[in-house]
């Protein structure tokens, strides 16, 4: 049988011979992942189970991300849970201080996912590491409980989208476009338990980063996995990373997908997800003129070094507008350091912008950036649902670095080339 990325991966992982989408295999886990919000329950499951330890303490991340530093006493016992159980069972990849970053981020910079991985985490955003080449996909709490002890889960082989990309990207374009592009055309139901694929000549173009950023959101298309081939370019990402021993892998030749979608990117201009879902996407000129009053810079969709340098190109030289709190947040330490050598940093304070700490923050309203009833926020982020980031009356509307950064400045969503 030809395979897809999909199949070939889970095929790689498992003992069974994969024949079919929608057949049901069993696969060993290359890592296992849970965050500050998720692994207190995923531990409440394994200790219910009677497990005596996990399968492999060097194949479990915990990572502290979304509410800390802790924000209240709720966030500071949650932390206090996980940070137990890591010491009980010596796990070896815990993360919650100086060293600790987005988790979407942090893990594929320090080569913990890579190609051919197979990885679920307790976060729906799991699927971020497709961007190198891994199934990587989200599941609930007393699943990956299971895979804590066991080692290994079930999956239901995924039918597959194959997004193909053709054309050119255009000045202020990037992976995050194309992704809200793909999203608003199938909707966000539209790949529900299925695979995406992406292929053609742009692959090539697309920094590792920008592929990260696009599987990150093939779950706000209802995606299983997001999933990019394995190029010299990922490889060479992965090496850097600390990885030995990953190879290229590609789509077989006459695999079966269930639909192909074809996008020119040579035509795309920015795209804006408006309220209240990631699918309801326009052209920024046809929202210029929105009048906002924050604009956040960061999460795991866009808060990597090449995102703090589209922003901060942008920042250069200007102000933000009086009215408008703009919220920036590289998303790991290594970041936030590179930005700081860079004088990345300088230029968003000069610019007036509030830098904070490597956290999910604002993102799932959080801390650090929460709305009020009728304000609005443009941000980088993956999420616009109603009350998201704050008040039930708020909105938020989703942007490339760039646009979020020109939005700040202007006070109101405008293209940035349009200053």
């Amino acid at each position: 049988m030809r395979h897809t990325l999909a199949q070939k991966i889970l095929q790689g992982r498992t003992s069974e011979t994969i024949t079919q989408d929608g057949q049901i295999v069993r696969c060993k886990v290359s890592l296992v992942l849970a965050n500050d919000i998720t692994a207190p329950l995923a531990i409440k499951s394994f200790n219910k189970m009677d497990a005596d330890t996990v399968f492999d303490k060097d194949k479990i991340a915990l990572v502290c991300d979304h509410f800390t530093p802790n924000k209240d006493i709720d966030s500071a016992e949650q932390v206090k849970v996980v940070r137990e159980f890591a010491k009980a069972h010596n796990i070896t990849h815990y993360y919650e201080g100086g060293d600790c970053g987005v988790e979407h981020a942090l893990l594929p910079e320090i080569g913990l996912v890579g190609p051919g991985d197979v990885v679920v985490g307790a976060d729906s955003h799991t699927c971020t590491y497709g961007g190198l080449g891994a199934f990587a996909t989200g599941m609930g709490s007393t699943d990956i409980a299971a895979a804590m002890v066991l080692g290994e889960t079930w999956f239901k082989v995924p039918p597959t989208i194959r997004v193909v990309l053709n054309g050119t990207l255009p000045e202020h374009v990037g992976g995050k476009d194309i992704i809200l592009e793909v999203i608003g055309q199938i909707g966000v139901s539209g790949a529900l338990y299925k695979a995406l694929e992406f292929a053609g000549p742009v692959v090539s173009e697309l920094s590792i980063e920008q592929r990260l950023c696009m599987a990150n959101m093939a779950i706000e298309a209802g995606g299983k996995a997001g999933l990019f081939p394995v190029d010299a370019k990922t490889l060479a990402y992965a090496k850097a990373a600390g990885r030995t021993g990953d190879v290229e892998m590609y789509a077989d030749e006459g695999a079966h997908y269930e639909r192909e979608l074809v996008i020119d990117c040579s035509k795309l201009t920015p795209r804006v997800a408006c309220p209240h879902l990631p699918d309801n996407v326009k052209p920024v000129d046809e929202v210029k003129g929105v009048r906002i009053d924050q604009s956040i810079i960061g999460s795991c969709t866009n808060g990597r070094i090449e995102d703090m340098r589209e922003a901060a190109a942008v920042l250069k030289g200007r102000k933000v507008a009086k009215h408008v709190r703009c919220i920036v947040l590289p998303a790991t330490p290594s970041i936030w350091k590179q930005a700081l050598k860079e004088g990345l940093l300088e230029i968003f304070m000069d610019s007036g912008c509030i830098v904070g700490p490597p956290t999910c923050g604002p993102c799932l309203g959080g801390h650090m950036g929460i709305l009020a009833a009728g304000e609005r926020s443009i941000a980088t982020t993956n999420r616009n649902f109603k009350g998201r980031m704050g008040s039930l009356e708020s909105e938020v509307y989703l942007s490339n670095p760039a646009v979020a950064a020109a939005s700040a400045i202007a006070g109101e969503i405008i293209h940035p080339g349009k200053l």
